[in-house]
């Protein structure tokens, strides 16, 4: 038999809700203090608004993101506008997945319920998450801060770093759970300041599944150049 893969790189949309409005934040301003928030842009349309322009244009697998409290019921009619065309993430848990999987999201995403209060991972809970809901429905958001050799994982709106790295074999013994890897270089989110270049070439080389690469992108442009870096 002949195999032959297709491996192509797509644009996806993306869909940040904070406090019920849809906004485009700079990733590190994200913090407790609501002071600290920096907006590059403040939609006056709904979530919904844009879930129906994706899926007019087909744009399958965009990211609806919630990004703390007052953004449920927003992201909910979001969903019904593009029934299975959205991942969602944000404040998911082992107690709320099934529940968006039945409200009509593709996948959802996953980061804090991943880990303990001090950021260990537990694989424990990856384990029943998947036994809940399915691998094929769960996406793994690896968004990391870069350090010195590598990548550590972040949670908690990017604010606290984890026990885990962005590597070889953590992306190979992840891949075991999960449909898909979220990366967003947390540094870069909302700068529009450039790629992280060496991240998206890593990427590109070691992950066995699909990734969404996120952070500093400056122009439509970008997209063939992550198409180049990541072969």
């Amino acid at each position: 038999n002949l195999l032959i893969y297709f491996i192509v790189t797509k644009f996806r949309p993306c869909i940040d809700l904070h406090q019920g409005t849809v906004k485009q934040i700079v990733g590190t301003s994200l913090t407790r203090n609501q002071a600290d928030l920096k907006t590059n842009f403040i939609s006056d349309q709904s979530a919904a608004d844009f879930a129906k322009i994706y899926a007019k244009d087909g744009l399958k697998g965009g990211h609806l993101i919630m990004l703390g409290p007052g953004n449920k019921e927003v992201a909910l009619k979001a969903i019904q506008a593009y029934p299975k065309g959205l991942q969602v993430g944000g404040g998911i848990s082992l107690d709320n997945a099934t529940e968006w999987i039945e409200q009509g999201a593709s996948h959802v995403i996953v980061t804090s319920c991943l880990f303990d209060q001090d950021g260990q991972f537990m694989l424990s809970r990856l384990k029943e998450l998947v036994e809940r809901i399915g691998k094929d429905k769960i996406v793994i958001d690896l968004s990391c801060k870069r350090r010195e050799k590598d990548w550590s994982v972040m949670k908690d709106n990017w604010q606290t770093e984890t026990d885990l790295s962005v590597s070889a074999s953590v992306l190979e013994m992840l891949s075991s759970y999960c449909d898909e890897f979220l990366v967003h270089a947390t540094d870069l989110e909302g700068k529009c300041s450039g790629i992280d270049v060496e991240l998206v070439k890593f990427l590109g080389i070691h992950s066995p599944l699909a990734v969404t690469y996120a952070g500093g992108a400056t122009s439509i442009s970008d997209l063939d150049y992550v198409k180049s870096l990541s072969s």
